[in-house]
């Protein structure tokens, strides 16, 4: 189930970490095809922090998220999510716990093309049966330099408006954690920094967590810090990332593989 361990009536307080695995193990397929796509992760991320997740294909990136988001179950191992410990439980729980604790990004914006900003941005909070204030959504949307664009649809949309409009969507239900999966990898360089700095501007000014996957070192740079991943398994941390730095690692990812962060 989703569970936080407090004792009835006992507020516990923030939580320490915006999000916990432990001995995280996730396998695709079985026998002779079975394919280890995480083996044993264990990391911690603190709140209001910024992490970038890299490594080669097949390295377990997209597993990783898709593990930490409540998308997918791992087939052992436990994740917390803001103190919340996503295990068991049916899949409608889970749907209401991310619809009000995780926000997404993904490289495709995933907008409806029916809908215009506004309406696109206000959806999570419908589907999860929120009210809806105007002036915060609209306040949102200015924020990401959209406030002139309320009535446009996705197909009048630039590729970087379109993924500042996924951007907000993601932001309006104040979300205690967003995850981010290649969110500039169809994005032209400009459009790319600007979200970055979305991004960056949602965890310093508002205290967000955000966790991103991807495989360009300088979108990696702008993050606090980098895990990399290669075969499943965790293989270093750099911190205070540069894109030239995060590069070098790269280039030497097999070179010395650590147990954990």
């Amino acid at each position: 189930m989703v569970r936080n361990g407090a004792r009835r009536g006992h507020d516990p307080g923030p939580a320490p970490e915006a999000l916990r695995l432990v001995k995280v193990t996730k396998s695709y397929g079985t026998g002779d095809g079975a394919v280890t796509a995480l083996d044993g992760v264990t990391l911690g991320l603190a709140r209001g922090t910024f992490t970038a997740v890299m490594g080669p294909s097949g390295s377990g990136k997209s597993t990783l998220l898709q593990c930490a988001a409540g998308l997918d179950r791992p087939d052992s191992g436990i994740v917390r999510v803001d103190g919340t410990e996503l295990t068991g439980g049916g899949e409608a729980e889970l749907t209401r716990f991310r619809r009000g604790r995780i926000g997404f990004v993904f490289q495709q914006y995933n907008l409806l093309e029916t809908l215009t900003v506004e309406q696109n941005t206000v959806l999570p909070l419908k589907l999860a049966g929120r009210r809806v204030d105007r002036g915060r959504v609209r306040e949102v949307l200015a924020a990401v330099g959209l406030g002139d664009r309320l009535g446009h649809r996705p197909g009048r949309l630039s590729g970087g408006q379109r993924q500042r409009v996924a951007i907000a969507r993601a932001l309006v239900t104040e979300p205690r954690v967003v995850f981010a999966d290649e969110p500039t990898g169809a994005l032209d360089l400009r459009s790319a920094r600007e979200v970055l700095a979305l991004l960056q501007r949602s965890v310093r000014v508002h205290g967000r967590t955000v966790v991103m996957v991807t495989h360009d070192p300088v979108a990696a740079s702008y993050a606090d810090s980098v895990l990399f991943l290669a075969d499943g398994r965790l293989a270093g941390r750099l911190d205070a990332p540069t894109a030239d730095a995060v590069a070098e690692r790269l280039a030497h990812l097999g070179d010395d593989m650590t147990a954990g962060v």
